[in-house]
């Protein structure tokens, strides 16, 4: 039988320059068939966690981020309609949590767990690699090569502050800015050939909730949580757990609940989802409060400092970059890393889609979406307090040879 999702692939190529070999390498995006697509079988599987497709299955697999042996995995999420926010009578609902919208989220592939020290630490070295690649004049950023260009995250400026809590490679990595995550989601796409990116505020939900509908994926009662989630308590030691170190959800995710909160991608509002009522069809994607202003943005979850009732799936919390940047010495301020509390119990956690994208969009969750941030950036490159480099598949290997000639 033709392959629907083989087929979607194949048209996307036909669209687009193919490379001699016949790999489709533009886009920051694989053009494969069913049989070969990064997640994707033919077969159902005997066992182990899967999502059935038109066509084959979704599976969970690993990420390699080259040249490192670095790796995480992808867990698959089934598409499904669920209501996004919490009931008026849900114990401890907040005023930004409703109204209640239906909404319906396309299958994707979610990361595992948050992201780790030993993931964002590979990210965190390119400042210097970018570095002694301008002082080497290769790889330059030039305007015809500037769609593949990302920002490192400049180093720490007191690195006692973020890693208070230790950086030990399973931990999960924090205090980094949402503009940061979303460069470092661009960086693994550009570097693997998959389009990776920040969940929208539904998708994460959808994913937090793993088909329940109670307060938290475990049910109703906070006591349930103690298993699953790291949170603040009186009895409990303070700081962080090592990703995993929990139980996961019924979908295999997790600490979606507690351990660190969790950028996505769309603009907190205080009045909630308002701007959604009378709206049909609604999709995980029509959904995203695309930002306007340079913060606030939405952090989920809650984190190992906030009580259970703050890590409920609903529940919202706006990021404050004045108070979060308090004691950032510099001007303008970093726009890679915040300095003060409650940063240190912020993180992400990575999502790839199952549909594949045109660059016009996929390159609206990587980008700066603020005129403001934009200048600030700008002026930090033009500085010297910042750097550019490409993220493309051929990045590793140039980080290999450079490694082989300061030997």
């Amino acid at each position: 039988m033709l392959d629907l999702l083989s087929v979607r692939v194949t048209r996307f190529c036909r669209s687009l320059a193919v490379c001699a070999m016949g790999v489709l390498l533009v886009l920051g995006v694989v053009g494969t068939s069913l049989s070969e697509e990064l997640g994707v079988v033919r077969e159902r599987p005997a066992t182990g966690r899967f999502v059935e497709i038109e066509g084959g299955f979704m599976v969970p697999y690993w990420v390699t981020l080259p040249p490192s042996q670095v790796r995480f995995e992808m867990i698959p999420v089934p598409a499904g309609t669920f209501l996004l926010g919490s009931p008026a009578d849900e114990g401890g609902r907040k005023s930004d949590e409703g109204p209640q919208i239906r909404v319906t989220v396309a299958p994707f592939w979610i990361a595992k767990t948050e992201v780790r020290w030993a993931e964002y630490q590979e990210f965190m070295k390119l400042y210097r690699i970018f570095r002694n690649f301008e002082t080497a004049k290769i790889r330059k950023v030039d305007e015809d090569v500037k769609v593949d260009a990302i920002t490192a995250p400049t180093e720490l400026y007191e690195p006692r502050a973020t890693f208070e809590y230790g950086d030990d490679p399973d931990l999960p990595a924090v205090s980094m800015t949402q503009y940061a995550a979303k460069q470092y989601s661009k960086w693994v796409s550009g570097i693997t050939g998959q389009q990776y990116r920040l969940p929208s505020e539904a998708e994460w939900e959808y994913a937090c909730r793993a088909g329940t509908n109670t307060a938290w994926s475990t049910g109703n009662d906070p006591a349930t949580l103690r298993e699953y989630a790291r949170f603040q308590s009186e009895d409990r030691d303070h700081g962080p757990l090592k990703v995993g170190s929990l139980k996961p959800n019924a979908w295999g995710l997790y600490d979606m609940h507690g351990n660190i909160a969790e950028w996505v991608l769309d603009e907190y509002k205080q009045e909630g989802y308002v701007r959604l009522q009378g709206q049909q069809g609604i999709t995980g994607m029509t959904a995203i409060a695309w930002p306007e202003v340079q913060w606030p943005r939405v952090v989920r979850g809650g984190s190992w400092e906030t009580p259970a009732v703050d890590c409920r799936s609903a529940a919202r919390l706006g990021s404050n970059d004045e108070e979060w940047q308090k004691s950032d010495p510099g001007y303008p301020r970093s726009p890679w890393w915040y300095t003060d509390a409650p940063s240190l119990g912020v993180g992400f956690r990575l999502m790839r889609s199952l549909e594949v994208l045109p660059r016009d969009q996929i390159s609206k969750f990587w980008e700066i979406d603020s005129k403001a941030f934009q200048d600030d950036v700008d002026m930090l490159l033009k500085e010297g307090r910042g750097v550019q480099g490409l993220a493309n598949p051929t990045l590793p290997q140039a980080i290999e040879e450079q490694r082989k000639n300061e030997k």
